[in-house]
């Protein structure tokens, strides 16, 4: 994301917890307190809003936000949950007094698919006090943590709708951390998954984010819907390399990767974000999104570049500053004119929206106490500011500004649906017959010149940078028979020993095994997996492509990607999904891998459908309640099935049943370690809670 802030700037922080007063977050300021005359006197004179809305403008502002979630995972999974919600939670919630005042229950989201996204609006104190939201609150914890329900603002879910992501695509989300969006364009790329099992989409996903914790972040925040088709990268996205594949016309050179999708959901000044960051409300001032503009539009236009055409980009901020939003819009299409924007307005009917703005007066006053129609008027009026400010001329209207649509962009203002503040623009690549001519023939140029290649956006070569291998040579894979591993190779032969080229990034590199491997081998036997299992694409994370604890499985194109460049360039945090893990057999018994518990639904389309084992929900029961159960603890019809398995992992099934009041409204599959005496359910603790 490179500099600036993601969400929220200054706002939203108290500095150690005080006690609350009341149910309203008012301990960093009381409701009278939120004001501020600049942010007032600011968006007065960009008139976002006519007088007759002005004052319930404010006082959206002033009001809490409500709660808002989204079932998550795959489809099939979340429109069971949903099921769950509208028919257990919901209408024991619907007659719930607190204080002698009635309590609205949990309400869908008109405007979102399958009305698998909510709200509910009752104060902190409710949560804390009420027995039925009480519950119904820990019930939203529990399932958050496991990953089914994703706590996220509503108008943070806008992006990746009107992205339109399908599991072909090849998609990059720019600035990912958090997460949150990130996990809705992983869902849609993985749209054709099961109950049970994952697909692996022939699409991929490049989340990116500038800084190096929040890249954890966003593979923690993944790992919940594993996929073979995500990768995550550390980079500035206003200078974001080139990735390289191998070109279709020759393995030995390489073209550039386009995308089909791009999310721009850019670092702002948030003050969309004022009704959960109060804060903001002390500190606002107009400079805030001023200095931003500049980083926006190089995001966005750095975006332009990586997207194929016909492609789709949705850029978003959570400001409502049309210096962050509309300005930003205008500069990229001015300096991409085969770039337009989509009327969307028919898509997502019940959502409560407004136009985007074609006229606004920045400033850098940091009072407000004048604005300015053009640039010329600012330079004209304060020479001196004008200098010493980052205002260009980019952050006003451009004269051929009715012929850009900026009415096709979205801004959704509190008010309007309980929301907080939210700014959505679409656009798409339609070049030009001259354009895509130029851009075939610059194509064939590549083609036929690029051995290797630098990234488009060329450092000069330090001299005393270490010799690489040629990267002209193709990454490929040796058949013979002590063949073990096949290293990811690339401008800086990144599959080894120079992964130390790039000083400032640590992590280890990705080799491929070998499909032939012995290790891989005894691991697809044991585990029973079928022939289709796409062994070629296992790979380990370490400079000798020994197998030391963990298995990750990846799609056809991420493979590629790995093979084609230098994984310390393009600084790759994370690709394809961890599927197997080394368990350790205690003393005399040699150690053997087993299936993870999430990368189960990965491997279950492979896995041969004679080796699954079938409990009931008794077998279950005793799973889940025991620690390490002896095999002698189990019902007695069910322990000569137990004894018959050899030592190792195993796949139980378990069909939908009812048991003691307890339910499974679906088949659930989960990986067993079998020891000498003893079965364990390999599942993360939180699951199995």
């Amino acid at each position: 994301m490179g500099r600036g802030r993601k969400r929220g700037g200054r706002g939203g922080g108290g500095r150690g917890k005080q006690a609350k007063s009341d149910e309203y977050r008012t301990d960093l300021i009381e409701k009278a307190d939120m004001k501020n005359e600049r942010f007032f006197a600011y968006y007065k004179a960009q008139n976002i809003l006519s007088e007759d809305e002005w004052e319930d403008f404010l006082e959206a502002l002033r009001t809490p936000l409500p709660t808002t979630f989204r079932v998550a995972g795959s489809r099939q999974i979340a429109k069971s949950l949903n099921e769950t919600i509208k028919d257990v939670h919901v209408p024991s919630l619907s007659n719930v007094t607190f204080e002698d005042q009635k309590l609205p229950p949990p309400v869908q989201l008109p405007w979102y698919p399958e009305g698998l996204a909510w709200q509910f609006n009752v104060p902190k104190k409710v949560l804390r006090k009420s027995p039925e939201f009480k519950k119904f609150h820990s019930f939203l914890v529990f399932e958050t943590e496991v990953g089914n329900i994703s706590r996220q603002e509503a108008v943070s879910m806008l992006p990746p709708l009107f992205l339109e992501v399908e599991p072909h695509h090849t998609v990059m989300d720019m600035c990912a951390a958090p997460g949150s969006k990130t996990a809705q364009l992983l869902e849609a790329l993985h749209a054709q998954d099961t109950l049970t099992s994952t697909s692996i989409p022939s699409g991929v996903l490049v989340a990116n984010d500038s800084d190096y914790k929040r890249t954890h972040l966003l593979i923690h925040q993944s790992a919940r819907l594993p996929s073979p088709a995500f990768m995550v990268t550390n980079l500035d996205a206003s200078n974001y390399p080139s990735i390289r594949l191998p070109a279709a016309s020759s393995a030995n050179k390489k073209e550039q990767l386009l995308f089909d999708r791009i999310l721009c959901d850019v670092p702002c000044s948030g003050d969309g974000t004022i009704r959960k960051n109060i804060g903001i409300w002390k500190h606002w001032q107009p400079n805030d999104g001023n200095g931003l503009h500049g980083l926006q539009l190089r995001i966005l236009q750095r975006a332009m570049k990586l997207l194929k055409p016909d492609g789709r980009i949705v850029y978003s901020t959570c400001s409502i500053n049309p210096v962050e939003n509309e300005a930003v819009i205008a500069a990229a299409l001015e300096s991409n004119p085969e770039y337009h924007l989509v009327d969307v307005s028919s898509n997502l009917p019940e959502l409560k929206r407004r136009p985007g703005m074609s006229v606004w007066r920045p400033t850098a006053d940091k009072s407000v106490s004048s604005t300015y129609e053009t640039y010329e008027a600012f330079v004209a009026a304060d020479p001196q500011a004008a200098a010493f400010t980052k205002l260009t001329p980019g952050h006003w209207p451009p004269s051929n500004i009715n012929g850009l649509n900026l009415e096709r962009c979205m801004r959704i203002y509190p008010h309007l649906q309980d929301s907080g503040g939210f700014f959505v623009a679409v656009l798409e690549r339609k070049p030009t017959e001259a354009k895509a001519a130029a851009q075939a023939r610059e194509k064939k140029r590549t083609a036929e010149n690029a051995e290797s290649f630098e990234p488009e956006t060329k450092k000069p070569r330090i001299e005393s940078e270490p010799e690489n291998r040629d990267s002209s040579t193709p990454a490929s894979i040796d058949l013979t028979p002590d063949a073990g591993v096949v290293p990811a190779s690339g401008e800086g032969g990144g599959g080894g020993s120079n992964a130390s080229g790039n000083g400032s990034f640590k992590e280890m590199p990705y080799t491929f095994l070998s499909p032939r491997d012995p290790t891989l081998l005894s691991c697809i036997s044991r585990l029973r997996l079928t022939p289709e299992f796409p062994s070629s694409n296992v790979l380990v994370r370490n400079p000798e492509g020994d197998v030391v604890r963990s298995m990750y499985l990846t799609n056809d194109l991420i493979k590629q990607i790995i093979l084609a460049n230098d994984f310390t360039k393009i600084r790759l945090n994370a690709a394809g999904t961890k599927v197997f893990t080394k368990q350790e057999g205690g003393k005399g018994v040699e150690a053997q891998y087993r299936i993870l518990g999430e990368g189960l639904p990965v491997v279950l389309p492979y896995t041969d459908p004679q080796s699954i084992i079938t409990g009931n929900m008794s077998v279950l029961r005793h799973l889940v309640m025991s620690h390490y159960p002896l095999c002698t603890s189990f019902e007695e019809s069910f322990r000569p099935v137990l004894d018959s398995l050899d030592l190792g992992c195993h796949v139980f099934k378990f069909p939908p049943g009812e048991l003691d009041g307890a339910s499974l409204a679906h088949d659930l599959l989960v990986p067993i370690w079998k020891s000498g005496v003893s079965v364990s359910l390999m599942v993360d603790k939180k699951a199995k809670k």
